[in-house]
């Protein structure tokens, strides 16, 4: 089963930190990351720019309005997000209780992903 751990924090917390802080928040995680992959249980995972540079499209309206930034103002901001491939939700829990020792505040989502593959129907990915 394929799980979204989706990693929020304060973005003015995070995007204070100096280099060596960040760089080193940044080496924990890596050697998280690096065991998950040699267990080849690590998909993408990203680091996602600040809330400054994002854009929003709301659809609200006809046509749809597209507005700068995020979309919810909220304390703590979605700032990366992993994709493990995990036997159930005990091991992506283990697996996020890792990356938390590895970086200060904030929370993790974790939410088990449905394969998506353009041009193909649900059903044939299930069949496999």
């Amino acid at each position: 089963m394929l799980y979204a751990l989706l990693c929020y924090n304060s973005e003015e917390v995070v995007f204070s930190w100096t280099k060596a802080q960040d760089d080193a928040v940044m080496a924990k995680l890596y050697a998280v990351q690096e065991k998950l992959a040699r267990q080849n249980k690590l998909g993408p995972a990203l680091r996602l720019l600040p809330t400054t540079a994002a854009t929003t499209l709301r659809k609200t309206s006809d046509p749809p309005l597209v507005i700068d930034g995020p979309f919810a103002e909220t304390k703590e901001q979605l700032l990366g997000f992993y994709v493990v491939d995990c036997a159930d939700l005990e091991e992506a829990l283990d697996i996020a209780r890792e990356l938390a020792v590895a970086n200060p505040g904030g929370a993790y989502e974790i939410r088990p992903i449905r394969l998506f593959v353009p041009g193909t129907l649900p059903e044939a990915i299930a069949a496999g």
